[in-house]
């Protein structure tokens, strides 16, 4: 072994023999130089915008919490009396959701969205699948992208809303406006995963002894199915990932459909709940095997 090695067969660098108070001279740094100032400039600018992600990240969260919110409380809309009040309360939910969207597209107003996309996405998806699962209630139809963007064009009354005080630079936000546009991603993910929440409405639904509500959904689903059918491996690979669980919920619900079909004159309603809740865990499991 050379003498310049140690005991674990490591070359000692050269600087380790100089004492570690003559490596490098602090007052030799000018803190007035360009560069110094520059890089300063640079740490100012990296901080700003490390903070501005924290805070996309918790208003992220926030749209997620609200919008799940949103989505379990239309899921009740199959047991209540009254599914007008549940549509109207949900609307007000969405309307919560919206004004956090709002906060998020200050936050972005002039900025590159998809520097911090990575930050928003989440919360942007499950606002999605919120406010297409309550236009699936009442048109049994699929929203557009372009409806929900048109949904998220904010103005200075609306920027009222959320503070309730007048702003002091009126003038300057008097024709202020702020938005937000949903992505293609956003969008196919939401809507993959609303697909889910149809399922469970589905069955719910059957154990209420609503016999259409399943043959609706599972036309429904099937045209949602071609279509994510055509983008196939092309697309995305969150879109591809999620085709198989979409896969699953129109299996679920065709089986659903098909026990209607041909023994829902045998079983009673109030036992056709019971019955697709079996035979959904005897397809989870087929599928675990495969």
């Amino acid at each position: 072994m050379s003498s310049k090695e140690g005991s674990g067969g490591f070359r000692k660098r050269k600087h380790d023999n100089f004492p570690h108070n003559q490596r490098r001279e602090g007052k030799d740094v000018n803190s007035s130089s360009p560069v110094m100032l520059a890089f300063k400039s640079f740490q100012q600018e990296l901080d700003a915008r490390h903070d501005k992600y924290e805070r996309l990240v918790k208003l992220s969260r926030d749209i997620t919490v609200e919008s799940k919110r949103t989505i379990f409380l239309l899921h009740r809309i199959t047991s209540a009396p009254d599914m007008e009040e549940i549509l109207t309360e949900s609307e007000m939910k969405l309307d919560g959701v919206r004004q956090k969207i709002l906060q998020v597209a200050q936050e972005l107003s002039g900025e590159d969205m998809h520097q911090f996309h990575r930050a928003i996405t989440t919360g942007l998806q499950e606002y999605v699948e919120a406010v297409s699962f309550q236009h699936f209630i009442k048109t049994r139809s699929l929203i557009s992208m372009d409806e929900i963007n048109k949904q998220l064009i904010f103005t200075t009354e609306d920027y009222g809303k959320e503070n309730k005080t007048p702003s002091s630079d009126g003038q300057d936000k008097q024709f202020g406006t702020w938005r937000l546009k949903i992505t293609p991603v956003d969008y196919l993910l939401g809507v993959a995963d609303l697909t889910g929440e149809l399922m469970r409405m589905c069955i719910n639904s059957v154990g209420n002894g609503d016999i259409d509500t399943p043959f609706e959904v599972s036309q429904f689903l099937r045209q949602v199915y071609d279509g994510f059918s055509f983008i196939g491996n092309t697309g995305p690979y969150e879109v591809s990932k999620k085709l198989y669980t979409l896969k699953q919920s129109l299996a679920k619900v065709e089986n659903a459909c098909y026990a209607l079909r041909v023994r829902g004159s045998e079983i009673p309603k109030h036992m056709l709940a019971d019955v697709f809740s079996v035979k959904t865990e005897m397809i989870d499991q087929e599928e675990g095997i495969s």
